[in-house]
């Protein structure tokens, strides 16, 4: 497989931060999606972020370097993640199942008032910054793992990336299409949130590993510390306390399965 050059890296981290748009098709059809299914999705994408980061990032991390390297990396990573979510505003990727039949269609918000376009319009923009945080450190990891010299390793990182970017598409794209905003419209911000900061954190990633020497255990660390705390900061607790956290469980595990085979197949 040719050396990975940055035309390549930013290709593929915009073609997996792209993948947020797939999450808002569904809203040509419906806004209204059963809590099993959504926190199934959610803790799909959990298992493959979490499979990633072990597979594709601390592992070979640990064959570059030292683990005290590494180690730096994942508490770096984390305090910027961390850190990122309390400076920057925006809302966890909580999400509101299908009104029941019969019922009068009034949506309540979480202090018990009434629920507005407007108030759906700001949570859609509050998702989508949520969003958006989340997927500089995936694009960090993509340009990472592709600055090692292992373009098998970039890719199998960039598809787990993809994969679980689906379902934070659509947390963005249910209130937006609920607040009345278009189709289009819909599609193509929520494939913004995604293919606009990844890419360019790609490149920043790859980059500095490419011209430090030595660097890329400690940023491995970095990238997977930040996903790992993705994980049980947001997509975790918006998979459970709906009723449905076996089902959740069950797919975490299928998604941390599946990264592990990509991770055998890809990163070779």
């Amino acid at each position: 497989m040719a050396e990975p050059d940055l035309v390549l890296v930013v290709a593929v981290a915009l073609v997996a931060g792209c993948a947020t748009g797939i999450g808002a098709l569904p809203t040509l059809l419906t806004s209204r999606v059963s809590h099993r299914v959504y926190d199934g999705a959610i803790g799909f994408a959990a298992g493959v972020m979490v499979g990633a980061a072990v597979f594709a990032l601390i592992v070979p991390g640990l064959e570059f370097g030292t683990p005290w390297e590494v180690v730096a990396g994942l508490a770096a990573g984390t305090g910027f993640l961390l850190v990122a979510n309390a400076v920057l505003p925006h809302l966890h990727l909580r999400f509101r199942g299908p009104r029941v039949e019969g019922t009068a269609p009034r949506r309540i918000d979480d202090t018990g008032a009434d629920e507005t376009p407007e108030d759906d319009l700001r949570r859609a923009l509050l998702v989508g910054s949520a969003v958006t945080i989340h997927n500089v450190p995936e694009g960090l990891a993509v340009g990472i793992a592709f600055g090692s010299g292992e373009a098998g390793l970039g890719f199998a990182i960039a598809t787990a990336i993809a994969v679980q970017n689906v379902p934070d598409g659509f947390a963005m794209a249910v209130p937006a299409a609920r607040a009345g905003v278009s189709s289009p419209k819909t599609i193509l911000y929520t494939t913004l949130s995604g293919g606009v900061p990844e890419p360019i954190a790609a490149a920043v990633g790859f980059t500095l590993v490419v011209l430090v020497t030595g660097l890329f255990p400690l940023a491995a660390g970095f990238a997977a510390g930040a996903m790992i705390a993705v994980v049980f900061r947001e997509l975790i607790p918006s998979s459970h306390g709906h009723g449905y956290a076996d089902t959740a469980t069950v797919t975490f595990v299928a998604g941390f399965a599946l990264m592990l085979v990509v991770d055998t197949v890809l990163a070779v």
